[in-house]
């Protein structure tokens, strides 16, 4: 016997799982299926646990720090087993408050993978689900090159596997996974190289403070080999590899190497062309505005589409289309433009906005570009140093800000409430009438001139 839902969603990652709740809000029947955990990439193997690690590497260099402020430290070392047990288990208690919030939510939890059998019938193992509305929200997956000892490599989903410290890593990739993966292992004591296939880290960020992270990351000791690739990966006896790359260079006795070189959409498996569901050259699954896909009973949303691959983005979204859907908001959509992100690198880096080359594709001379480079006070006192950037890019002679950027301690916390002044269509008039809080790093975008 088949049984209806007037909304079935594909995938129990955050964008699903929001749709599917705001759903059932509305008095909608709703299920969702999910043949993993629950909460997606995000929850098991990426921003929650990545976080978990970035906070252990801030805290080592913190005790670094920790004799410049007068304190007496004996670091005995760290245990990589012991965050890692405790991160699992706090990864563990998410897994069941997002199933038990479904249970709350009255959503319906199938377990199992996924395939359409026709345009508005899913069939999980033998049991079939039909529903007026389908939401494909399966995610993405870390890319595996093909190159000869590829298996011998790991990706960020391994990342968390890892049971130990690697005295020395390799790691493939030049993007937001192998930028913060690089600064974590360096933080806590592993010596990292990273190989990027062409010359700079965080392409499409703003050039000012991707230099200064890069820049940075050398200056901690962080090796980058430029314009390369790996090739081949082999086993030594010690159990180490060794990698040979693209110009006939060899790093050898490395623990293990991360490929971070770029996700696919996870379709696999759906019949998608059953569905009537067409995707791009790259295999991502095409929407419109209103997350349609080229079936109009059928959405899709989150990594799977290809756009701005962000927690928050997926779960917005969601809630967006729920809304049109169930809660009488006929025109409602997620306006994908002026979405914060964060880099946790070290320092991190937080962005809303046009970078200042983008900017100057857009508006041409019309754009005016405010900047403050400085030492944080923090580091008043301590030998070890690190620098802050912070950067406003404005349009017209209202000065409206199109982008707000800043590199440095703390930007992960403070370029949220600059993005609401953003998304709101401050100018820099506004931000030089706000009376700054001294001392902080924020004050510098209202005052600097």
């Amino acid at each position: 016997m088949t049984q209806t839902f007037d909304m079935l969603v594909i995938g129990g990652g955050s964008g699903g799982l929001a749709a599917a709740r705001r759903s059932s809000e509305y008095g909608a029947k709703c299920a969702v299926i999910e043949s993993h955990k629950l909460g997606g990439t995000c929850v098991n193997v990426g921003c929650v646990p990545k976080k978990v690690m970035w906070t252990t590497s801030r805290i080592a260099e913190m005790l670094h720090d920790a004799p410049d402020y007068g304190f007496s430290v004996e670091n005995r070392g760290f245990d990589w087993s012991k965050i890692k047990q405790v991160r699992d288990a706090y990864i563990a208690r998410l897994n069941d408050i997002y199933l038990n919030n479904l249970r709350n939510a009255n959503v319906t939890y199938i377990a199992g993978r996924a395939e359409f059998s026709s345009t508005n019938t899913i069939r999980v193992e033998d049991e079939s689900y039909q529903a007026s509305h389908i939401v494909i929200a399966t995610g993405s997956y870390p890319v595996i090159p093909d190159v000869t000892g590829a298996e011998l490599g790991i990706t960020s989903d391994g990342f968390f596997e890892i049971d130990r410290l690697p005295r020395k890593a390799v790691i493939v990739g030049a993007g937001y996974i192998a930028t913060e993966f690089a600064g974590v292992l360096h933080g806590l004591g592993c010596e990292v190289t990273m190989v990027l296939r062409k010359d700079r880290l965080l392409r499409g960020f703003d050039d000012s403070l991707t230099d200064l992270v890069m820049s940075e990351m050398k200056r901690s000791g962080v090796r980058f080999i430029l314009q390369n690739s790996t090739t081949r990966l082999r086993r030594n006896n010690d159990s180490t590899l060794t990698v040979e790359l693209n110009d006939g260079s060899k790093i050898a006795n490395v623990d293990e190497l991360i490929f971070a070189i770029g996700r696919k959409p996870c379709t696999q498996g759906l019949n998608l062309d059953v569905a009537n569901v067409a995707t791009d050259e790259r295999g991502f699954i095409q929407t419109d505005k209103f997350q349609v896909t080229s079936n109009n009973t059928i959405y899709a949303l989150g990594d799977v589409t290809g756009r701005v691959a962000l927690t928050p983005v997926a779960i917005a979204a969601g809630r967006k289309l729920a809304d049109r859907l169930f809660g009488g908001q006929s025109n409602a959509f997620l306006d994908y433009d002026n979405i914060p992100s964060v880099i946790f690198s070290h320092p991190p880096i937080g962005t809303v906005g046009l970078s200042e080359s983008r900017a100057r594709e857009v508006y041409g001379d019309q754009i005016n570009v405010f900047t403050s480079a400085f030492t944080n006070m923090y580091y008043q006192v301590t030998q070890r140093t690190s620098p802050t950037l912070m950067k406003l890019i404005t349009v017209g002679d209202e000065h409206k800000i199109v982008g707000c950027h800043i590199a440095g301690d703390s930007a992960d916390e403070i370029i949220q409430g600059f993005s609401v002044a953003v998304k709101m269509g401050a100018t820099k008039h506004d931000f030089d009438n706000t009376v700054a809080i001294h001392p902080t790093v924020s004050e510098e975008f209202v005052t600097m001139r």
